[in-house]
């Protein structure tokens, strides 16, 4: 078994026991930001399934990303061009985000868990998450502007 197949069987049994009934669409949707890891949005979601469930509808992949969200699976993530984009990990991590095609990358950095402290202890406020976002150029943008400019 794959550790995707162990990650989404993980999935599926704390849904179950959160009382969520598993439908053929939820488990494919699930399995599908299991093993993206492009952060895709609803609509591209629904696009990549639709074909394996015609009868699926944009709003039950919306519906299903919400339930997946309420029991902490899903993170939804906004980055103001309003499209949400949505990320399946079970690992505190960070983002990096291309600023021209908008593609995201996850990166870990432990240390960064000490800024909670460090800012709880300054502040006075209880610290109950952070976010960082880090934007540049991509590989694949970088090499098409060396492209373009030869």
């Amino acid at each position: 078994m794959s550790k995707d197949a162990v990650t989404v069987e993980k999935a599926i049994d704390l849904l179950k026991d959160s009382g969520v009934r598993i439908t053929p669409q939820r488990h494919a949707i699930l399995e599908y930001l299991v093993v993206s890891d492009a952060h895709p949005t609803a609509d591209e979601i629904y696009k990549d399934l639709e074909h394996k469930f015609p009868n699926m509808s944009v709003a039950t992949v919306y519906n299903n990303l919400r339930v997946f969200k309420k029991t902490g699976l899903v993170k939804e993530l906004t980055y103001g061009d309003s499209s949400s984009r949505f990320d399946f990990s079970t690992k505190q991590h960070y983002h990096i985000i291309c600023s021209r095609c908008g593609k995201i990358v996850d990166f870990f950095y432990p240390g960064l868990d000490e800024v909670e402290a460090l800012a709880a202890q300054v502040t006075g406020f209880v610290v109950d998450h952070h976010r960082l976002e880090v934007y540049g150029i991509c590989p694949d943008c970088q090499k098409k502007e060396t492209e373009q400019n030869q």
